[in-house]
């Protein structure tokens, strides 16, 4: 099964999958290196439809088109315009955040919000509305955005700007009102390339939300990786890190000479083939021991490269390959606040049913943005892989599926594969709107996915 695209030619059929490698599909991949070619292929796309997709960092099917077409977005990768003394740039939606990285970092800015990966497009990163450990602080990456021009169904170009319906569709959108070309982006300015950052133990789900409430506004950044295998007065127990960009005046003599320097590390890349139930239930618990066990009980100011704290995943590619043949499902979820009880007893279920997951890791949200299906909304959000191949594993996610709506929740499109429609519109109360301006500007289900075929979107 392929981790991406496995391509024929430059322009052929191929098959296609996200990142969890469970569902693939067969479509035509199109390669744009310019606007002009990218709007002849929206518009000679035929009747199943198009999709943009990026570096196929979706875990689901939002990014596939079977029997119709995709657009590889990554050849449309240039940064147009950056303003050196105000951290406006300009770039095509192709661009990585990895790619913004290398460049403004030296400049001394930085990306204002980044998922668990860099390696995905701009255009992805507002499709998805993307965000990250300091969405407390920051929200998502659309609320970064100050304009964007947008391929529509008509074949134009639309310059969209925030605070407008076409704005707050396409932010979360998952590609369903067009192509995103390009984008305008307000960055962060930072001092060096080091984060500072304090990690602390927490002893079972209780501690983990107490201490996570009472200090969360010291920081910019904050995340808990957590056992989701421990059991008892256990449950729960998890690894705090937080931290914040490292001022200049902390680092060490030879730190401050290059002190904006990028230079992420890599490992050896996964295997191609991956023997099934590798991460098995035992195996797993026995690196959530290791792993909470070697954590320190408080540590304060460590300094940590910004690859390390944000990306450690990064360092091995192909790490997806690690759950074999089978691939695995991503769950996220969020539950506002006031709905602890539901979180405590959906963590409680996920120990009880031994989920072996050990990328399981539970943050805090703050206010909503604007965007229709735009993910985060006030409230803690949890997020684990679990192995497809899990007996039921279909049966027991529709039950947290309901139990994460009854509390006013509900599920990260971007990471989505299995939910039920039904469901999803209980999540999302402007879906009805989202469909209606959907339908106005594409009449024509001119952009489609699996995904929206899936959710009737």
């Amino acid at each position: 099964m392929p981790d991406f695209i496995t391509a024929l030619s430059v322009d052929d059929f191929a098959s296609v999958t996200g990142w969890g490698r469970t569902a693939p599909t067969t479509a035509l991949v199109v390669r744009p290196r310019t606007y002009e070619e990218a709007a002849a292929a929206v518009r000679g796309c035929g009747t199943r439809g198009s999709i943009a997709r990026g570096l196929g960092r979706a875990y689901g099917d939002a990014a596939q088109n079977a029997g119709g077409s995709v657009l590889d977005m990554t050849g449309l990768d240039r940064i147009r315009t950056v303003d050196a003394d105000t951290g406006m740039v300009v770039c095509d939606a192709g661009v990585s955040l990895h790619r913004l990285m290398e460049v403004l970092l030296p400049l001394g800015w930085f990306v204002p919000v980044t998922p668990g990966t860099r390696y995905v497009t701009v255009g992805g990163a507002i499709g998805a509305d993307i965000h990250g450990k300091n969405h407390h602080v920051s929200g998502g990456f659309a609320r970064h955005v100050r304009s964007l021009q947008l391929l529509t169904a008509d074949g134009q170009a639309r310059t969209v700007l925030p605070g407008t319906d076409l704005f707050d569709a396409t932010a979360g959108g998952m590609g369903l009102t067009g192509v995103i070309l390009s984008a305008t982006i307000q960055l962060l300015r930072v001092e060096t390339s080091l984060m500072s950052v304090d990690t602390e133990r927490a002893t079972d789900l209780d501690d983990l939300m107490t201490r996570l409430t009472e200090t969360d506004h010291l920081y910019r950044y904050s995340v808990a990786w957590i056992d989701l295998l421990a059991k008892g007065a256990a449950t729960g127990r998890s690894v705090l890190t937080r931290g914040d960009h490292a001022p200049l005046d902390v680092l060490p003599p030879r730190a401050a000479r290059h002190p904006l320097v990028f230079r992420p590390g890599q490992l050896p890349a996964a295997p191609a083939f991956v023997p099934e139930g590798l991460l098995g239930k035992r195996s797993v618990s026995l690196f959530n021991e290791l792993w909470y066990r070697r954590a320190p009980r408080a540590r304060t100011g460590e300094l940590q490269k910004i690859s390390t704290f944000f990306h450690p995943l990064d360092g091995v590619p192909h790490w997806n390959r690690i759950y074999g043949r089978g691939g695995f499902v991503q769950y996220q979820f969020v539950v506002p606040y006031g709905q602890e009880e539901a979180l405590r007893r959906i963590v409680m279920r996920i120990s009880r049913r031994g989920c072996p997951s050990f990328l399981a890791v539970l943050k805090r949200f703050g206010r909503g943005d604007s965007g229709w299906l735009s993910f985060p909304v006030p409230g803690w959000t949890l997020a684990l892989d679990i192995p497809a191949g899990l007996p039921r594993l279909g049966v027991f996610l529709d039950e947290l599926d309901e139990e994460v709506a009854a509390a006013g929740g509900r599920l990260y499109l971007a990471k989505d594969s299995r939910v039920r429609p039904e469901t999803l519109a209980a999540m999302y109360p402007q879906i009805d709107r989202f469909r209606s301006l959907r339908a106005e500007l594409d009449p024509h289900g001119v952009f489609t996915s699996d995904l929206s075929r899936r959710l009737a979107l």
